[in-house]
């Protein structure tokens, strides 16, 4: 899949890295902050951080799903405010996460400091039918907690 980048701040590549896979393992690529000063994130705040960046996915069959790093979020309470950032195949904008701190404490973001990382996925839009009866199942309509604790 070719996932074509978009530089719209002349600090990355430079001073702030281009997203990358930190491994080869890796599903996700790390966003940095690109940012001219430090951010502090108060207890409860809600802050968008520049990455700098665009994308352009190849077709409605794609879509990058912005996740939290974990380390940020465990270490630090810092996660993306709206738990997980979807970026349709027709945006064409900069990438901006908006991270909420959970934490009891401020939290300051440094100019490019890894804050979230990207997921490139496929995606498949659904052909909706309106039914008047949908199939029965061994579960049917039980929900939170049905299938019990264990």
């Amino acid at each position: 899949m070719d996932l074509k980048i978009k530089a719209l701040s002349p600090k990355l590549g430079k001073e702030i890295p281009f997203p990358a896979y930190a491994t080869s393992g890796s599903a996700g690529m790390d966003l940095r902050a690109c940012i001219d000063a430090p951010i502090t994130v108060e207890p409860g705040q809600r802050v968008s951080v520049p990455t700098g960046f665009a994308i352009a996915l190849p077709d409605p069959g794609w879509v990058a799903l912005i996740y939290a790093r974990s380390g940020l979020a465990v270490k630090h309470g810092i996660a993306p405010a709206n738990c997980v950032g979807v970026v349709d195949s027709d945006y064409r904008g900069e990438i901006v996460v908006v991270l909420q701190s959970y934490a009891g404490e401020d939290y300051t973001i440094q100019p490019g400091e890894r804050v979230a990382q990207m997921v490139i996925t496929p995606v498949a839009q659904a052909d909706i039918t309106l039914v008047d009866e949908l199939d029965e199942t061994e579960r049917g309509a039980g929900g939170f907690g049905s299938t019990g604790r264990s």
